[in-house]
């Protein structure tokens, strides 16, 4: 006989349940911080870009066009929120909260392709070099610095609970950075009148928002391939299933993504003794919620049932692969 944990049992259990999956919502920094940051770095990218045209400078027009695509990513961060806050229906049972994870795969390819541009066009100033103001780009760059700054500062709260919060604070970390170096360059081109510098900073600029793009590039790629989070410890949740006494054996476990903050599981458990169903259920469910799980569904079988599927499973008594 094959015991199966039913979601809704009883009115006691979905109550539960209703009031166990709104503590694992997460509060986005919509209507304030991020509106803020929008607004912010459009009004500094018109000035940004306008500079450059003015003054010839290839470091702020590269530095302009990765800041709109920074805009635009937030935007797109803006969507992914209202997105995510939709309710499912009979189509999208999860709703829709699995686009937050497409939105931060794209936001990574609008920097590759950001990166490319820049490395293209920089290669050819490099052949070509042309005298740019220094001053004026020192001064430029400095705002950045400080527009940058506090954007990244208004995200980094909330830069843990979300991996699209967390792509848009490292955009603006790296923005800062490359602020500053573009200061530098500036200053060291109004005393030397060294021209190849600008595109050379542009280059570095390049380099700093590809290694600050791989890391988000990477993991979106595994959560849109429903990966296992890298949140997730799966080995942690692995041992504490294994050192149940009263579990004879498991499998058919998988951990993937529902959203960029939510995580959903499946797991088949063989029970020596399945009066203990209550019990353990509690225990395996408060062991994947404190490993960032929200969602689970366990199956629970006696020794003499057997599974349909034998490529997931082990003949061993305790899985501990």
């Amino acid at each position: 006989m094959r015991h199966i944990l039913s979601l809704g049992n009883n009115k006691t259990e979905m109550k539960h349940l209703h009031v166990h999956s709104h503590h694992h919502d997460v509060t986005h920094p919509v209507n304030g911080r991020f509106i803020f940051c929008v607004a912010l770095n459009s009004l500094y990218v018109i000035c940004e870009a306008a500079a450059g045209f003015r003054y010839g400078s290839m470091a702020l027009l590269s530095d302009a066009g990765h800041n709109l695509g920074d805009v635009f990513s937030l935007l797109l961060v803006l969507l992914s929120f209202w997105l995510v806050g939709l309710k499912g229906n009979s189509r999208f049972s999860y709703g829709y909260k699995k686009s937050s994870v497409l939105i931060s795969l794209v936001n990574a390819v609008i920097l590759l392709v950001t990166v490319g541009a820049i490395i293209l066009e920089s290669f050819h100033r490099l052949q070509s070099a042309q005298q740019v103001h220094g001053q004026m780009m020192s001064w430029i760059a400095g705002l950045g610095i400080i527009i940058n700054g506090l954007t990244a500062w208004l995200l980094m709260k909330d830069k843990d609970k979300d991996l699209n919060v967390k792509g848009a604070f490292l955009h603006m970390l790296a923005d800062t950075l490359v602020s500053l170096g573009v200061v530098f360059s500036g200053i060291a081109i109004s005393i030397w009148g060294c021209a190849w510098l600008d595109p050379m900073v542009s280059i570095v600029i390049a380099v700093v928002i590809l290694f600050s793009t791989f890391k988000l590039l990477k993991e979106s790629l595994c959560l849109v391939l429903d990966g296992v989070p890298e949140s997730v410890d799966k080995q942690k949740i692995i041992e504490h299933i294994s050192g149940l006494a009263e579990i004879e054996g498991w499998h058919h476990l998988h951990i993937w993504p529902v959203s960029t903050t939510e995580n959903a599981a499946t797991l088949h458990v063989v029970l020596k003794d399945i009066s203990r169903m209550s019990d353990i259920k509690k225990q395996l469910k408060r062991c994947f919620a404190e490993h960032g799980v929200s969602q689970c569904t366990i199956e629970f079988e006696t020794t003499d049932d057997t599974c349909d599927d034998l490529s997931c499973c082990t003949t061993d008594k305790i899985d501990r692969k």
